[in-house]
């Protein structure tokens, strides 16, 4: 803050020969001054006496700031206040919202860490699945015109020989079914049960099928395959697998689905099953205690 002063013009100057003006009119009853003479000392010469005059000119004075008056006027004092809180109230929420994402990281990182610990002490791996036998009933006709109500029965083997380390459970739930050529033909539920480490468990699944009708297309070719011996089926398995790490640690429910390609060589009673590749398909697991 600062003000601009404007000085009085300065008097004119005195000549060298012309006594003071407070010298010309002596007051009443006074003694005269002495006289200037080129002797008198510099410490009683008049114009020592006075202090010099500024040149003319415009001047700024400068105030501190610190002394500038802060104090608002009566009818701002509330607003004044409201405005004054908003730097500390935005200070404490940076500081509460850094605070929450170093906690947020922190926690990430552990959990990282947690599953990076677990999975390389136990190195858990997903099962596989192939089918043992399979039992045909109602595909012996190739006619497209009629329904068909296929039954096939078929022995499916779990292996979890991988993990030595890491059980699987079997949640209900799961559903396996049969195609070919891409129509279904029948589909039956998964069993529920627990697979311990190193082992290998084959069970019966049973699906049905009713009200089947295949195109001319696909009757065509399936009679083409039946008479050569080897008709291919698709197998299909959509299971809630949970996997335990020991007695206490274990993972949510996950989905896994599975497909085989199975070539049979009949489509009547039990027919030998040559399986022709699986493919296993696991969602991320999420760790929990």
């Amino acid at each position: 803050m600062s003000d601009r002063v404007h000085p009085v013009p300065a008097p004119p100057p005195r000549l060298p020969n012309q006594p003071p003006a407070d010298a010309e009119a002596p007051a009443a009853g006074a003694s005269a001054p002495p006289t200037e003479t080129e002797t008198t000392p510099l410490r009683v010469h008049p114009s020592f006496n006075r202090p010099p005059s500024p040149p003319p000119g415009t001047y700024i004075i400068q105030v501190p700031k610190d002394q500038v008056l802060r104090v608002p006027p009566p009818d701002r004092a509330r607003r004044y206040k409201k405005l004054a809180a908003r730097p500390a109230r935005r200070r404490l929420l940076r500081a509460a919202c850094c605070c929450c994402c170093a906690a947020l990281l922190l926690l990430l990182l552990l959990a990282a860490a947690f599953a990076g610990a677990v999975y390389l002490v136990f190195r858990p791996r997903a099962p596989t699945f192939s089918v043992a036998s399979l039992s045909i009933r109602g595909l012996s006709s190739s006619s497209s015109s009629a329904a068909l109500s296929p039954e096939l029965d078929a022995a499916v083997r779990a292996d979890n020989g991988a993990n030595r380390k890491v059980g699987v459970d079997y949640r209900g739930g799961g559903s396996v079914a049969v195609s070919y050529a891409g129509q279904r033909l029948a589909a039956g539920p998964w069993p529920a049960f627990r697979q311990p480490p190193r082992n290998v468990t084959v069970f019966a699944a049973a699906m049905r099928g009713q009200g089947v009708r295949l195109t001319d297309e696909q009757a065509r070719r399936l009679a083409e395959e039946r008479a050569a011996g080897a008709v291919t089926l698709a197998v299909e398995a959509r299971v809630l697998v949970r996997l335990r790490f020991g007695k206490v640690l274990r993972t949510w429910t996950v989905d896994v689905k599975a497909r085989c390609d199975v070539a049979v060589d009949r489509l009547e009673g039990d027919a030998a099953a040559v399986n022709r590749g699986c493919r296993v398909r696991v969602r991320p697991l999420w760790w929990w205690w």
